[in-house]
Formats: C-alpha cells, sequence, structure tokens
C-alpha cells in the first residue's frame, strides 16, 4: 500500500508519445509537477502540445534529456519523485532487426528507467506500460488458455525474435521489470496491459502503428475488404485514466489487462461507416487465403497469417474494473472521434 505524495514531481518517460500525451495532460489538470523525460527537450514540434497543455493547467511540466539506451540517463528525471510512470517503448511491426530496434529499447529502456527509480531513494511505485501482447503472441494462443480469454495470470510463450518481435520485446521487458522489482524493497511495481490503442492523441501527427491502421482504414488500402484479424481495442485516454489510477490506488497491484471492447479491423469499420458513409471503409471479410498470398507484401508474414487470421480475441478486463475503478467508453464513441479528429487534421483524406 503505497501512499504517494501529489506535491512532489512525477516522472513520465517517452512523454511526447501517444498513450504518454493523454497521460501527462491528466497529471497536468490535476495540478501535479511532470518531469517528462524525451529524447530532445529543444524539438519543438514534440513538445509544443504539452507546452500547450499546461499553460491552461494547474500543473508544470519540466523537460529532461534521456535515451532508452544510455546508461544512467533517467537518474536526474527521477530525483525527488515518488511516482514513476514509464511509457516509452517503440511500437512498430515493420523492422529490420528485431534485436536492435525493437528488444533493445524495450529491454535496456526498462533496466535504465527502474535503476534510476531505486537510485533515486524517493521513487515508491513504478507503473510500466506493458501490453496485452506480454499475455498472448498469436489470436491462435487464446484457444488454448482456460475458457479461452486472457487473463492477468497468462504470459506470452509463443513470440521470439523472429516470430511476432514486437510481441516478444513487451514479454522479455515486462519480466525482467517483475525480476528487478523483486530484488528490492524501496517501490512497488503495477503493469497496465493494454490491448490495440486508439482514439484521439494530443498530437494527431504522431507515428504509432494505431495511425497507420487507422489510414489504412479511411484512404481505401481495404476498401476491398479488410483481414478477419479479432483484436481487443480501448481509448487512449481510459488508458491515461488506468495509468494514473495504478498510481495513486494505494491498493494498485500487479498486472492489468485494460480493454473496453473485443473487435477486429472489419468490426471498427462497421463502427464508422454510420458516421463516414463518404469514406473507402471495408465492408467484408476478406478470404483468408489473399490475405496469405499478399501477407508478406503488406509486412505480415505466412505464419502471423496462419497463426491469427481468423481466430477469436477474448481479454478479461474485469480486474481493471474493480481494482482501478475503469469505466470504459463505448468503442463507437472512441472511433468516431479518432476518425474525426485525423479528418479534421488532414491525415485521413481518402473520399469514395
Amino acid at each position: 500500500m503505497r501512499e504517494i505524495d501529489k506535491s512532489k514531481p512525477v516522472m513520465v518517460t517517452g512523454a511526447t508519445g501517444y498513450v504518454a500525451g493523454r497521460l501527462v495532460e491528466k497529471l497536468l489538470n490535476e495540478g501535479l509537477t511532470v518531469h517528462a523525460a524525451v529524447r530532445n527537450p529543444n524539438d519543438k514540434n514534440k513538445t509544443k502540445y504539452l507546452d500547450a497543455i499546461a499553460e491552461k493547467s494547474s500543473g508544470q511540466i519540466k523537460y529532461f534529456k534521456a535515451d532508452l539506451l544510455a546508461e544512467g540517463s533517467y537518474d536526474e528525471a527521477a530525483a525527488g519523485c515518488e511516482l514513476v510512470f514509464h511509457t516509452a517503448s517503440p511500437f512498430s511491426l515493420g523492422v529490420k532487426d528485431a534485436q536492435k530496434d525493437l528488444v533493445d529499447p524495450a529491454l535496456k529502456g526498462t533496466r535504465n528507467v527502474l535503476n534510476a527509480a531505486s537510485k533515486s531513494g524517493t521513487v515508491k511505485r513504478v507503473v510500466l506500460t506493458s501490453s496485452c501482447a506480454a499475455i498472448y503472441g498469436d489470436n491462435k494462443d487464446v484457444l488454448s488458455m482456460p475458457n479461452q480469454t486472457m487473463t492477468e495470470n497468462i504470459w506470452n510463450t509463443s513470440s521470439s525474435l523472429t516470430h511476432q518481435p514486437y510481441s516478444y520485446s513487451k514479454t522479455v521487458a515486462e519480466k525482467e521489470a517483475w525480476k528487478l522489482a523483486g530484488d528490492q524493497s524501496q517501490w512497488d511495481l503495477v503493469t497496465i496491459n493494454p490491448s490495440l490503442v486508439v482514439g484521439p492523441g494530443i498530437n494527431p501527427h504522431a507515428t504509432s502503428e494505431t495511425f497507420s491502421i487507422m489510414k489504412m482504414l479511411g484512404n481505401g488500402d481495404m476498401k476491398m475488404g479488410a483481414p478477419d484479424y479479432q483484436i481487443g481495442a480501448v481509448d487512449v485516454r481510459d488508458l491515461a485514466t488506468a495509468h494514473y489510477n495504478a498510481g495513486f490506488i494505494p491498493a494498485a497491484q500487479g498486472r492489468h489487462i485494460i480493454s473496453a471492447e473485443n473487435t477486429s479491423f472489419l468490426g471498427l469499420a462497421e463502427k464508422l461507416s454510420k458516421t463516414f458513409p463518404s469514406y473507402p471503409l471495408p465492408s467484408k471479410k476478406l478470404p483468408k487465403f489473399l490475405v496469405w498470398l499478399a501477407g508478406p507484401s503488406q509486412g505480415m508474414t505466412r505464419k502471423t497469417v496462419a497463426k491469427n487470421i481468423g481466430y477469436p480475441f477474448k481479454a478479461d478486463n474485469s480486474k481493471s474494473i474493480k481494482e482501478l475503478g475503469m469505466n470504459y467508453r463505448p468503442m463507437t464513441e472512441t472511433i468516431t472521434d479518432f476518425f474525426q479528429h485525423l479528418v479534421d487534421e488532414k491525415v485521413i483524406t481518402g473520399k469514395k
């Protein structure tokens, strides 16, 4: 039971990122001082969105230069903090070198941030942004889980450097976090395991894989049909609330699946088609054999197609509702807000 003093600063890594942006907004609006650890504090293109929020809020933001791979680079930002949110980790599916581009930043970054927490002498709690990808690797895995449903006590054992390397990077990083947490008693660890994060961020031009998926849906890349890829999805604004509550609810502990709805790419498109009838959204499933043929050219291996397309996705979010007080907004609202945001910012331009 760790009570966090809200008069002390709070560190957020990767503060200009998609997930962290909404979290920092919430912290600032609650009047907290945020130590924002970012790669380049002088990049005004990245920091302007947070600066605009800080100006209107009762909180304060201070930037610190930090690099996931540089040892000790989070020490200054962590000094004097009681709470650390570690959200920084690359989310990209089309990488050339999985070890260098995904695993090293995830694993070494986690070590650096948690070591900084220990060195601070003041940090009482670390909230780590993990993923449902640390619970399962492929949709087919879900079939062998109890009740064919993901829960927090299951770990991904099917991913590797060569198959689903993003999921592998999230798994090894979270396991390392739990190991480091167990080696000391100064701070406790709470992890947040979201499904696919959607919804309007503070920066409409963020570089998250989610934006690529939305652009493909809205600009006509899937107008012939969407692959039958079932997913969980959660609003980025709800995810910010989950992080905040995981930091400040003293009894919060362990892992938390943060997912509003079990859906699919086609399910998301169907929710959008009512409000955006003039956009070339997919309206039918693409046959699996076509996805299998085209997969490699779209960055999806045939093994990934075989183990995911046509298989269900089911996650149990009841722990987050009970222990973090989550009240998820409907996915129709989320996806409509998100699409409108990207249309307004001219990120999505495709019309039928």
